[in-house]
């Protein structure tokens, strides 16, 4: 009999355990720990000079409130990502803590490198977030979570250094929602050819010798659970692009 029962307990308690486990795997919710600190002169911006290419764009995006990132940072892939990040002082921090954007690659103690901007809105009030930044590094608890930029479609944003018609770069901006691009084509559609891009580096797609005429861009969009969508722009890059020009695609991610 007492057999019998310990045989249930284990069974039971093994039940409960692969069911933690279960949830634990998959919850695309939680937030996680790690550690945050701040790089100095991002008051009001972020940086012009971030490993994503952003440039102009990655300085003043989300209204400064941006952060560099370590293993988030993905080869690049994680730039334009958005999470939620929350310092877990008790004594200083708030519930609701930061929405930062990712714009630049840094390494630290943990996996965010915050505007300071950014660093001291975890704060709880105007003292709280003075305390914060005298602290330099807290512990945090983050999470990813939709990026939502209203009335705005995904833009193509031509880098400076382009060189009609021999040599394009480009970078893809106000991308809703949690999925990451992952690749992207360049296609000629009254030729039926594309050409599939390389990341030049962070969110910077280039290639040489680039099809002529009006072209077509078609991104791949994924996410952790395997997903992959293809997705085509409603505006065609127009047949004479010009450096530093940027381009309104029609589309924008709805996984909001």
């Amino acid at each position: 009999m007492a057999s019998s029962l310990q045989l249930i307990l284990i069974l039971t308690l093994s039940s409960h355990l692969m069911v933690y486990e279960g949830n634990a795997a998959t919850c695309s919710n939680c937030f996680l720990h790690s550690q945050a600190v701040y790089y100095p002169n991002s008051d009001q911006h972020g940086t012009e000079n971030g490993a994503c290419g952003f440039g102009r764009f990655g300085a003043t995006i989300n209204h400064g409130y941006v952060s560099a990132a370590s293993n988030l940072y993905r080869g690049g892939i994680g730039c334009g990502a958005c999470y939620q990040v929350r310092c877990t002082n008790g004594n200083f921090c708030s519930d609701e803590g930061v929405k930062v954007v990712i714009t630049n690659q840094g390494s630290g103690p943990g996996d965010f490198i915050l505007s300071r901007k950014a660093f001291a809105r975890m704060g709880e009030s105007k003292y709280d977030a003075a305390s914060l930044l005298a602290l330099g590094v807290v512990d945090i608890e983050y999470k990813r979570i939709p990026c939502s930029y209203p009335n705005k479609n995904i833009i193509m944003k031509i880098d400076e250094n382009s060189d009609y018609p021999y040599y394009l770069a480009f970078i893809l901006l106000y991308q809703q929602g949690t999925k990451d691009i992952t690749a992207v084509k360049l296609c000629e559609p009254k030729k039926f050819v594309c050409k599939l891009l390389s990341r030049s580096y962070g969110a910077v797609w280039a290639t040489t010798s680039p099809p002529t005429g009006a072209l077509s861009i078609r991104m791949l969009l994924s996410d952790d659970s395997g997903d992959d969508t293809w997705v085509a722009a409603a505006n065609n890059l127009p047949k004479h692009w010009k450096a530093g020009k940027t381009y309104d695609t029609g589309v924008q991610v709805i996984d909001l």
